[in-house]
């Protein structure tokens, strides 16, 4: 018997890491335990701008029922949502920290996460720091790296392919929703 398909959707073309890094931090198997059992999420790096990918994203997951912490030190409000300077002004616990900041910020992001007692870390699409990944793994928090938490969690909801997307699933079930 094969190692299964997890295995097989976690190595993709579309990334910057190399196979044994998106093993490590593209696991399918995270992905999805993450996508189902985190209820808030902390977007550090989230626009004011309706037309930045961030606000998208935050938008998406609010709609979807997630709990949304904007993280923007230059805002009042986001989404709808009352915005913190920082992680550590959040007045909550929050289970995932999302980053849309520069990869020479994603350490001192990583190490804020931590402080906070976050259950995981993710950085976006485009977004590959190793540092800030083992300064979180070492802590104890799930990784992951170069992803969009959008378009994941379209791909396990069955929902990219209505847009043309190729979501790496084949599947001859219809999606629950």
């Amino acid at each position: 018997m094969g190692p299964g398909p997890s295995v097989a959707c976690a190595i993709t073309l579309n990334s910057a890491l190399t196979p044994e890094q998106q093993r490590l931090y593209q696991d399918p198997i995270v992905i999805q335990r993450l996508l189902r059992d985190v209820r808030t999420i902390a977007i550090v790096g989230l626009s004011t701008d309706p037309q930045r990918a961030s606000w998208f994203v935050a938008s998406y997951l609010k709609k979807e029922g997630y709990r949304i912490f904007p993280v923007n030190p230059k805002a009042d409000r986001i989404v709808g949502e009352k915005a913190y300077p920082d992680l550590a002004s959040i007045p909550e616990p929050v289970d995932l920290v999302d980053v849309f900041r520069p990869v020479a910020e994603c350490s001192a992001v990583a190490r804020q996460a931590v402080a906070i007692g976050a259950k995981a870390l993710w950085l976006q699409l485009r977004l590959v720091s190793l540092e800030a990944a083992e300064l979180a793994s070492r802590s104890g928090l799930d990784i992951v790296l170069d992803r969009c938490v959008k378009m994941e969690h379209g791909r396990y909801r069955g929902r990219l392919h209505w847009a043309g997307m190729n979501t790496e699933i084949i599947s001859a079930r219809k999606s629950r929703s």
